[in-house]
């Protein structure tokens, strides 16, 4: 098993930045890809970015693009979300996600993700 915990979600400004983390309980060696998702009240849950962990390719999705960064630090088996420029859209619960099996689901799908954490807030006030 794999455990997740996600840190790092607060109150903020519009133009703020916040930077969560998702600690992994054990080294991810074997781990596919990581990601981040979000959950804003009354909607689905989307994808934000992920990264392999190998290759440490990234994707994002356009609403992150140029605001967001993601990153990994293997000695803290963590992975890290720097969020600049925020705006009130991206108010939501932060979900780190990790992938373990190997699969064909599209790297912004929650399906390719087998390990979830319990997610943070992030709230950007206007």
């Amino acid at each position: 098993q794999l455990q997740l915990v996600e840190s790092g979600g607060g109150l903020v400004q519009a133009g703020g930045s916040l930077t969560l983390s998702c600690a992994a309980s054990r080294p991810t060696l074997g781990t596919y890809f990581m990601g981040w998702f979000r959950q804003a009240p009354g909607k689905e849950r989307e994808f934000v970015a992920a990264i392999n962990w190998g290759t440490r390719m990234t994707d994002y999705a356009d609403s992150a693009k140029g605001r967001f960064t993601i990153s990994r630090d293997n000695a803290k088996n963590s992975v890290l979300l720097q969020m600049n420029s925020l705006k009130p859209e991206d108010t939501a619960v932060y979900y780190c996600a990790a992938q373990a099996l190997y699969n064909n689901a599209p790297v912004s799908s929650a399906a390719r993700y087998q390990y979830w954490g319990q997610g943070t807030q992030v709230t950007v006030s206007s």
